[in-house]
């Protein structure tokens, strides 16, 4: 592939927020640790506290979860480099989508895999481990029962609730699964057709993709895990502490002018068995779950956390929190979303002495084939007009290439001239006619100006193809009207080119935050 960047202010795909945060604007120094450069991890590394027995967990629960996954020598030594006070992990997030969703979940996984690279050669003395963490507990299947290939929706449906990283892949599966295995990889058909859970399926695709670079898939829903964050889980919800030190710093961004990303609760935790997970809501003594006949009084409540943490699962305020408890965690890696929604959350961890990690946007990309590379060619677009509204450039097309002034700029002036001339004369002798020649002129020029709109519409006719080439560009870099990278499935790339993955992880660099332009090569 050929490789060449646009700055992402250009793109207007970034909220205002997460490009000062990338541009090291200084009003937002107070809101995260370090910044995200090669240099800056010395001090993450220095700073980072990290607790042995913490590693014990982790080392313990990954064996477990990877049991039966298949041997592997590179991640058996990942996993055991944990215990490690010198191992340190670099960790992205992501749902569990369907074949993987979105085109950014792989570029997520890429973006990661490279920091841990650059950071090994780096720092020859730690040993540094991707990670992605697998939102399993999440319950907003609407969110990934799908995937979008070649323009069509492939969808899963079924009546399960609740984690649906503890979906069955039962009969209503293997019925959409039918649909889609004429085509996709055979590891998909491994994966899913080898497993009886989502989060089994995910884990086995994700580790045949990436396992041999070094990355370990973390389960979140895990007893021991949410063990470890019991302190947490009593103190939001008796004394709810997060939410008005969140709410704190959001204040303190909002003040500088920043939208809010997330907005937390009083109580930031769902309650979570078999085919539930409900937020829990404090009314006067009774802590009700939602949508369900469960309910505790204070004393039940505390009982309960004590005896099965498991089933309290984080919202988006403390699951930043509860990941980075969880491991040796310098960088996390996310969307410009996930990004501006940490930068609420500093306080908390500050509260709870957990290290802040580093910030980094992960890599932004578009890929152009052969076809669209083509258009953009014979329409002379610079990288950066890839980027404007279709209606913003065939209006700068149109003018730049009219055979006539569609303004009629020329005609408004001389004409205006001759009205306020002939008015001026006209008024001395009635005063009145200078008012109808004023009226007159404001008639004609609004004359003009139809007249204009029809020239324009003529010279838009003249020009069809190129406006339908433009448009056809535009459909492919945003399919449905979203950018390519939240749409399309990697599969996409990946049917016509099995090193298509390998492509980009060798253009792919973590500390460049541009917006990338990639084309394939053809020779």
């Amino acid at each position: 592939m050929i490789k060449s960047t646009v700055d992402p202010d250009c793109t207007g795909q970034f909220s205002a927020l997460f490009l000062d945060y990338i541009h090291q604007k200084p009003e937002i120094f107070p809101f995260y640790n370090q910044f995200p450069t090669i240099e800056n991890f010395k001090k993450l590394i220095e700073g980072k506290n990290f607790k042995d027995a913490h590693r014990k967990v982790l080392v313990e629960a990954l064996t477990q979860q990877y049991h039966g996954i298949g041997d592997s020598e590179i991640t058996s030594h990942q996993i055991n480099s944990l215990a490690d006070a010198n191992t340190f992990t670099v960790t992205t997030g992501h749902q569990l989508n369907l074949f993987t969703g979105p085109l950014y979940f792989i570029y997520k996984i890429v973006s990661t895999i490279n920091l841990a690279d650059r950071l090994n050669e780096a720092y020859p003395n730690n040993h540094f481990v991707p990670v992605y963490w697998m939102a399993s507990e999440d319950h907003d299947f609407d969110e990934i029962n799908y995937f979008k290939l070649d323009g069509k929706k492939y969808q899963w449906k079924t009546d399960q609730a609740g984690a649906v990283g503890d979906f069955e892949l039962d009969e209503s599966f293997k019925a959409f699964f039918k649909e889609v295995s004429g085509f996709v990889p055979d590891f998909f058909k491994e994966a899913y057709q080898g497993s009886s859970k989502l989060s089994e399926a995910v884990r086995k695709y994700v580790h045949h993709l990436f396992g041999e670079k070094g990355l370990l898939v973390v389960d979140g829903n895990e007893p021991a895990f949410k063990k470890i964050f019991v302190p947490v889980i009593q103190e939001d919800l008796f004394q709810h502490t997060p939410q008005s030190l969140a709410d704190s710093q959001t204040k303190k961004l909002e003040d500088l002018g920043y939208k809010s990303q997330i907005f937390p609760r009083e109580i930031n935790f769902f309650y979570m068995e078999k085919g539930i997970r409900e937020r829990i809501e404090k009314s006067d003594t009774i802590y009700k779950v939602l949508n369900s006949e469960i309910s505790f009084s204070e004393n039940e409540l505390m009982e309960e956390v004590e005896a099965h943490p498991e089933r309290f699962s984080p919202n988006v305020v403390l699951r930043p929190l509860y990941q980075e408890m969880i491991l040796p965690n310098l960088a996390y890696l996310g969307g410009p979303a996930e990004v501006v929604y940490w930068l609420q959350l500093k306080g908390i961890f500050d509260h709870f002495d957990v290290s802040f990690p580093t910030l980094m946007p992960r890599n932004f990309a578009v890929v152009l084939d052969k076809a669209v590379e083509k258009k953009i060619e014979k329409l002379s677009l610079s990288d950066e007009m890839l980027f404007q509204s279709v209606a913003e450039w065939k209006k700068d097309f149109i003018s730049g290439n009219a055979s006539m002034d569609i303004r009629l700029n020329e005609e408004k002036e001389a004409l205006s001239l001759i009205f306020e001339k002939s008015g001026k004369t006209a008024a001395e002798l009635e005063k009145s006619l200078g008012n109808a020649f004023e009226a007159a002129k404001v008639r004609t020029l609004k004359i003009l100006d139809h007249l204009g709109q029809k020239v324009r519409k003529a010279e838009e006719r003249k020009w069809d193809i190129q406006i339908k080439q433009r448009e056809a560009i535009f459909q492919y870099m945003n399919p449905g009207g979203s950018p390519q990278e939240r749409v399309e499935n990697f599969m996409r790339f990946y049917l016509q080119d099995n090193n298509f993955m390998d492509q980009i992880q060798e253009i792919f660099d973590p500390f460049d935050f541009s917006y990338m332009v990639l084309r394939v090569d053809h020779g």
